[in-house]
């Protein structure tokens, strides 16, 4: 049995039917510095109740697979040190040690997937890293999408990758990569990455449609709908690539791989940028909790 616990909101939507919307912990330990931290989590969830739905933040806690945070509990990780990322690869060995553990969007994902959440909220999602033909550095994310059950809502891939690799590998796996309410896939914090999308649609109903037809069909794999960030809080991407070009150079020359590439690139977007990346990042996190739970409602 994987040890496993539901908060007392969490476990009472289960029993009573209500719409879920499941929302990853590592933009709580990586993303963002405290107090923002907490402050955003905080929003986020009430954003998804003030929407119809119930939040879930996944996370886990000495050994223990969380589905769904008590305020305390909420507050202590915000303020944790030493916290695991964990992704497919290492969330069943975070729990078997015992230890604390944020998780990525793959882990989220099948959290949820265990608790029968089929919603799930984010800022952006994982990808192709730029000089992927030569490093092989690709999120889990996009494999899990192939694998799990699971619609989730993000601001699109986030703009440090190579967008159009992620797209491809997306499509080699596919995953449905939908864009709400405009024809081009956003790019985390501007809403123009340059690049079509696959696919369009304009209302959280169809999107849950498109998912029922999925699971009646008997394919596996989720959907990932691509949310633009509302236009008062973009950084337009003419703005925000120079930024990110240098960050991207920095990061380089310090010999920075792996799972410490992207919150290395957040932070310093953040300090180039002096506090406007974390500003849009909160903005387009909330705007995807808010369609999140409108899709659950439809669902449930």
């Amino acid at each position: 049995m994987i040890p496993k616990m539901f908060s007392p909101e969490v476990e009472a939507a289960l029993e009573n039917g209500q719409p879920i919307v499941a929302l990853e912990s590592t933009i709580i330990t990586h993303g963002m510095p405290y107090p923002q931290n907490l402050e955003t989590a905080q929003i986020v969830e009430q954003d998804v109740r003030d929407a119809g739905a119930v939040p879930a933040t996944i996370a886990v806690l000495d050994g223990v697979l969380h589905i769904g945070l008590t305020e305390t509990q909420l507050t202590a990780l915000a303020q944790a040190t030493h916290v695991m990322k964990v992704s497919r690869a290492d969330l069943p060995v975070c729990i078997a040690r015992g230890a604390t553990g944020a998780t990525t969007v793959a882990a989220t994902m099948i959290a949820a997937d265990i608790a029968g959440i089929r919603v799930f909220a984010t800022g952006g999602i994982g990808g192709v890293h730029r000089g992927a033909e030569e490093t092989f550095d690709i999120s889990a994310d996009l494999l899990e999408l192939g694998e799990t059950a699971v619609t989730v809502v993000a601001a699109g891939p986030k703009a440090i990758l190579d967008i159009p690799k992620t797209l491809e590998v997306l499509e080699t796996h596919g995953v449905p990569v939908i864009a709400y309410g405009q024809d081009e896939i956003p790019a985390f914090w501007s809403r123009s990455s340059g690049l079509k999308a696959p696919l369009r649609m304009d209302s959280a109903e169809d999107i849950a449609r498109a998912m029922e037809t999925r699971a009646a069909m008997g394919l596996k794999g989720g959907q990932l709908v691509a949310n633009p960030i509302p236009a008062e809080d973009e950084i337009p991407s003419d703005v925000i690539m120079p930024f990110i070009e240098t960050a991207l150079a920095e990061a380089e020359a310090q010999g920075i791989t792996a799972k410490e590439v992207t919150p290395f690139l957040l932070q310093r977007i953040f300090e180039l940028t002096e506090g406007r990346s974390l500003t849009s990042n909160i903005a387009l996190v909330r705007n995807n909790a808010k369609l999140a739970a409108q899709i659950a409602a439809a669902l449930s």
